[in-house]
């Protein structure tokens, strides 16, 4: 199906508004609202990351937004559930919007069913090693050259040794955390970061704190490669495959902290993407 290629998140919920991506969202009914915090210390390291999720089902697929604490309660789930996902596009609160605009997506068209999406298979095995073998398949859709400088906005210890091991020089930012695993020091200023990048990576959690279309537009005025390693917005984030973002690690929800089996993570590349545009 073709549709205009959004430059903004606000373009592309206006286009799933209007019809331009499927069916009316006023007909796909939310059947789950699930509010989530969870907590995660990896063997061996000295942080404790604190998680929000807000996760919206809609038929066989689930939209997901990462939040900051105190930014929604769990009362929110009450007026969800039966609610159509146009009620929730239109919300004012931005993780809603985000999560009914992934949940649209991804019922619309799942990872699992996208032909130019590259299933990446997490192995059995401990939070350590699953976090290992994720970050290295984030890592592997880096096309870097030995001591590039790369901006890893939303700081993931595993992932900043996946980009060193690709002989990449870890440029960290997050607003929440000061140091990494190593006592290096974590920019909290994005901007300063942006502009010293030969390339970045940034996770989904972008999409929920507004800071999205700033770094996408970044890296598409001054041709900067974007990956973006998503649990939030996944299907929200390939819908710029075309506009900006140079690959995206996709994981659905369940993600992967959430089990110890064997679970798929998708990989998608943006020349893919226009590719299987082109056909369709």
């Amino acid at each position: 199906m073709s549709h205009p290629r959004p430059y903004t998140v606000a373009e592309l919920t206006e286009g799933v508004l209007e019809g331009a991506y499927g069916p009316d969202p006023k007909g796909v009914t939310v059947t789950s609202a699930f509010w989530l915090y969870h907590t995660t210390r990896l063997a061996g390291g000295e942080v404790t990351y604190h998680n929000h999720y807000l996760l919206l089902r809609a038929g066989a697929s689930f939209g997901a937004c990462s939040f900051e604490a105190g930014e929604l309660s769990p009362e929110l789930c009450e007026n969800a559930s039966g609610f159509p996902l146009e009620t929730l596009l239109r919300s004012e609160t931005t993780p809603v919007r985000i999560a009914a605009l992934d949940a649209y997506l991804s019922f619309v068209r799942p990872h699992r069913k996208a032909p130019e999406a590259e299933p990446f298979t997490l192995p059995t095995g401990t939070p350590e090693q699953r976090a290992r073998a994720r970050d290295t398949a984030v890592a592997g859709l880096l096309d870097i050259e030995p001591g590039s400088r790369v901006a890893l906005i939303g700081v993931v210890n595993p992932l900043i040794e996946a980009i060193r091991d690709r002989g990449g020089v870890c440029l960290p930012c997050d607003l929440n955390l000061r140091t990494t695993q190593w006592g290096e020091p974590v920019s909290d200023d994005m901007t300063d970061v942006l502009g010293q990048a030969d390339a970045v990576v940034a996770t989904g959690m972008t999409l929920g704190n507004g800071t999205f279309d700033l770094i996408l537009e970044h890296c598409r005025q001054h041709g900067v490669p974007l990956v973006v390693y998503a649990q939030t917005g996944s299907s929200v984030v390939r819908a710029f495959l075309t506009s900006g973002v140079t690959a995206l690690s996709a994981e659905g929800f369940p993600f992967s902290q959430f089990s110890a089996d064997a679970t798929v993570l998708y990989r998608y590349r943006a020349d893919r993407s226009a590719t299987a545009q082109e056909v369709s």
